[in-house]
């Protein structure tokens, strides 16, 4: 008889990780405490627009989804920006033909959801909160959508409840269980920027556009059908704050201030900015993510993390293929495929974590500065001139899948690099292997 999995939350990582130990032989639960979004589209919420890269694809590519989602997602091969006077600076991500992937959370799930559909062994429950859960026993009980409450017993649990956790909540009962939760001071309101008449696109169609503004800043990206997701990411409290624009007046005198280039393109401005809410972004780590052979944590639950370097649902993608990957290797030991599991991925998810936070500063404040574009340039240059020695930060976390962890220790060395070249007033010098080969040690 197969071994029983109940997978407790439906949304991404969750329904993936399904498909993936289906695939396996393994008989799945899997519990969504929102309805069926296939038949309520509504029900996939609004949320940041996502950026699929490299680590993601390699997921989805396991399950045969990633050219399909492709299909339908459009190429960002960089950043788009827009000053306050309306000037433009484009900056690549990347070499020529690295791109980033703006895709739709809920069309994504969506497939997720009907390709987990096609297995016989999995069974999709919806409208199913997780109300208890008895780790030792296997058990998780569940309110309905009758409002009665239903236990279903498995051998094992994963949590993939996202970043307010109901898994996670059990474990923090027990002893021994490190949990912190920050909220950066800033939050964020969707807004929009729609198509043109004729259904174009009204900026630059293959870019991330930003607007950086310091302590606040506007970001925008394509969908397909022509228009723009816009997030507002502004402080809750202050003199430029979520809490200072009261009025349709103040939202109209900021926007004309801050974003006047964007202000016309967005007609539905106001109504979008009092309709949409306004949201918080919360940064949680915890450990151990697994509770002997019977629990584990996975994405969101175990480590949620903010927006600003586009790795959230790749992280969270990997995190699935790194447990499929130690059920490869331990087969049924499920002892050491969670432990293995956890000490994996916990180093990589702390380092994300960490530069996603660094990259708003980054996104907000450095983009406009002119020391940090004469360093990017150089960066791009180096990596350009020698890809097989040089790889910058950015292109470690999103272009390959070398271990976050490893991209955070690379960005420092990096940046010891790049500081000595400007110090040497040495920018033409670095085509130069023999200039450059008094600074490789840098990044030993």
């Amino acid at each position: 008889m197969a071994e029983k999995i109940n997978i407790i939350g439906g949304g991404l990582s969750g329904t993936l990780m399904a498909i993936y130990l289906a695939k396996r032989g393994f008989e799945i639960n899997l519990f969504e405490r929102r309805p069926d979004m296939r038949k309520n589209k509504m029900s996939a919420g609004r949320s940041i627009n996502l950026a699929l890269s490299t680590r993601g694809l390699h997921a989805l590519e396991k399950v045969g989804l990633d050219q399909e989602i492709l299909a339908d997602a459009i190429p960002m091969t960089g950043r788009m920006m827009h000053s306050r006077t309306s000037e433009l600076n484009y900056q690549p991500y990347g070499k020529d033909g690295q791109a980033i992937n703006s895709v739709s959370r809920g069309r994504l799930n969506i497939r997720l959801l009907e390709l987990a559909d096609e297995f016989e062994n999995i069974t999709l429950h919806f409208n199913t909160k997780c109300v208890d859960l008895n780790v030792e026993a296997g058990s998780a009980t569940f309110e309905m959508e009758d409002g009665s409450n239903q236990s279903f017993t498995a051998d094992r649990i994963i949590g993939t409840d996202g970043a307010f956790a109901a898994t996670r909540a059990r474990m923090q009962m027990g002893d021994r269980f490190d949990y912190n939760q920050f909220y950066l001071q800033v939050g964020y309101k969707e807004l929009e920027i729609p198509a043109g008449a004729m259904g174009e696109f009204k900026m630059e169609k293959n870019a991330l556009h930003i607007w950086p503004r310091g302590a606040f800043m506007m970001i925008a990206l394509p969908n397909p059908t022509g228009d723009f997701t816009c997030t507002l990411f502004v402080p809750f409290e202050g003199e430029k704050s979520f809490n200072a624009i009261e009025t349709r007046e103040d939202v109209e005198k900021f926007f004309a201030e801050e974003f006047p280039d964007a202000l016309p393109m967005m007609p539905t401005l106001l109504d979008d900015y009092f309709k949409n809410p306004t949201a918080s972004l919360v940064t949680v780590r915890c450990y151990p993510w697994v509770k002997k052979d019977k629990l584990a944590l996975m994405g969101d639950a175990a480590h949620a993390i903010v927006p600003f370097y586009g790795q959230g649902m790749n992280c969270s993608f990997e995190d699935v293929v790194v447990m499929d990957e130690c059920i490869e290797k331990y087969g049924s030991d499920w002892n050491k495929i969670f432990e293995e599991y956890q000490k994996l991925r916990k180093p990589n998810a702390d380092a994300i974590s960490q530069l996603a936070i660094q990259n708003y500063t980054e996104m907000a404040e450095k983009v406009g500065d002119q020391h940090f574009m004469h360093k990017k340039h150089i960066e791009h240059d180096l990596s350009d001139l020698y890809p097989t020695k040089f790889k910058s930060q950015y292109e470690l976390t999103t272009f390959s899948l070398s271990p976050y962890k490893y991209a955070l220790d690379q960005g420092v060395k990096n940046d010891l690099l790049l500081e000595k070249i400007i110090a040497d007033k040495a920018e033409d010098k670095i085509k130069d292997p023999a200039y450059m080969e008094g600074l490789w040690h840098l990044l030993a």
